[in-house]
């Protein structure tokens, strides 16, 4: 006998889903499309057209692996979000809700957007997506179908948290009841498929360097010129580097594999119809809890070392470079200044420590405060983006510099990407990233610079940055010529 559907409380619809192990997988997924129908098909005869909510319903299950579920729906809008040291994974397909634009939006003006939406009536739901690096450059073939700025309310989720699977899916009323087939046909054509990717990623066959080493050092020297004259205090350049592959690689295998090369890191896929943005950043803008915030200075590199010797000599080195400390406290000062102006207090790291990754190591000060009254995440986001850990100091004179130095668009690379509730916020910094549009893969990373940059160095460092991705496609580091 079937267990009876258990309904909740509004907004939430909870349902005991099929015994996997008991069935064949085209029957669990046959009964699970069936019983999301019938809770889809309870919300939207009952609602009424005149009143606004959010319903989230959601479906227990026995584990399914998100990155093997959200390679098998079809379709676009794929989304991917892995907190950085949270068990909490979450694979998405399908939009209910999109807020978007193509130039640099009033924050005040989106905040409220965004603010009225969430606080509909029902369901706490997320809504996540980012923003452009610099919102006042338009976007070049690359970045197509990227907007300035999007967030999205995704139609169903596949969240694993620890050792629980849920099913979700999101419903925005009155303006679901409209395309009720529309979402029929969208449950019908999800799957469940069972076990892991096992695939193997292909082997990229050309790589183009924007721009090569000649161009590079040139681009450093202008900045060390702009320092001696004080013009500039920190700069940070970046290098885009694109990979051709003869078969096309499928981004959540990609995701997939770099998310196991890269464990302390966030981890992000966001599709369009022109490409897949995806990456495994290490590093936090903010964490929003109630009126609690936390930021994050990282500036300062090293690689790991192969041997134990050599990891604690990078990491001395590291931590005794007067250069490296230097490039560290333009963004500490600048994100304490930011805090301090939204903030009743702030607590501040006075000492940097080290955040150290599976693949290199940084300087990390950790910040905390207790947001005024009135402050949102779109102020914060206006505020505190770009730090001079991705941008440079003074924050204007160094993205002009950024404009008209670099001959590519960074896009959404070093922009922030997260998400928002009505009750907590986090978004990450989209380092350590690419674009991949049919074959081809572009990659891209920076560098700070500050005077005392050297470009053989400073060059180095950005390929030990690009290795996450090189290693998972076996390849190695290439070295300035």
């Amino acid at each position: 006998m079937r267990p009876a559907f258990s309904f909740l409380t509004y907004p939430h619809l909870i349902i005991q889903a099929p015994d996997l192990h008991t069935q064949k997988t085209s029957g669990f997924g046959q009964e699970l499309r069936k019983k999301l129908k019938t809770a889809l098909e309870h919300h939207l005869r009952d609602a009424d057209p005149s009143d606004s909510g959010l319903i989230r319903i959601e479906i227990p299950l026995p584990t399914i692996d998100p990155f093997t579920w959200l390679h098998a729906q079809k379709g676009l809008d794929h989304m991917y979000w892995r907190g950085r040291h949270a068990d909490d994974r979450v694979a998405m397909c399908g939009v209910a809700r999109v807020i978007s634009g193509d130039n640099r939006p009033d924050f005040e003006h989106l905040g409220r957007e965004i603010d009225e939406f969430l606080e509909r009536p029902g369901a706490e739901p997320r809504l996540y997506g980012g923003l452009r690096f610099d919102l006042d450059r338009n976007a070049d073939t690359t970045w197509f179908g990227f907007p300035a700025w999007r967030f999205v309310l995704p139609r169903f989720e596949l969240h694993r948290h620890g050792e629980r699977t849920f099913l979700c899916c999101n419903l925005v009323l009155p303006e679901d009841l409209t395309i009720q087939d529309t979402l029929f046909e969208q449950v019908a054509e999800l799957t469940f498929p069972r076990g892991k990717l096992n695939e193997l990623l292909p082997r990229p066959v050309h790589r183009t360097d924007y721009p090569g080493f000649d161009g590079w050092k040139n681009q450093v020297k202008w900045s060390l010129d702009a320092f001696s004259r004080e013009l500039l205090q920190k700069v940070v350049l970046a290098r885009r580097v694109d990979f051709k592959f003869e078969e096309i690689p499928d981004p959540v295998l990609l995701l997939n594999v770099l998310q196991g090369a890269t464990p302390d890191c966030f981890h992000f896929l966001f599709e369009s119809e022109e490409g897949v943005f995806l990456g495994a950043t290490p590093e936090r803008l903010f964490f929003r809890r109630g009126r609690e915030v936390f930021s994050e200075a990282v500036a300062g590199t090293r690689p790991r070392g192969e041997t134990t010797d050599d990891d604690e000599a990078y990491l001395a080195s590291l931590l005794g470079s007067e250069k490296d400390q230097r490039e560290h406290a333009f963004v500490r000062d600048f994100i304490r200044d930011v805090l301090n102006a939204c903030c009743q207090s702030v607590t501040v790291d006075e000492v940097a420590s080290e955040m150290k990754l599976a693949g290199g190591r940084h300087l990390c000060s950790r910040l905390s405060g207790t947001l005024l009254p009135g402050i949102t995440d779109l102020d914060l986001l206006d505020r505190l983006h770009p730090t001079p850990a991705v941008g440079g100091a003074p924050t204007t004179l160094a993205m002009e510099a950024i404009d008209s130095l670099e001959d590519f668009d960074r896009g959404w690379y070093a922009g922030p990407i997260g998400w928002i509730t009505r009750d907590s916020a986090e978004f990450a910094v989209a380092l350590r990233c690419g674009v991949l549009a049919g074959d081809t893969l572009s990659l891209f990373s920076g560098a700070g610079l500050v005077e005392g940059s050297e470009p053989g160095d400073e060059w180095l460092e950005i390929e030990q940055k690009i290795t996450d991705f090189t290693h998972i496609l076996g390849l190695e580091l290439k070295s300035p010529k």
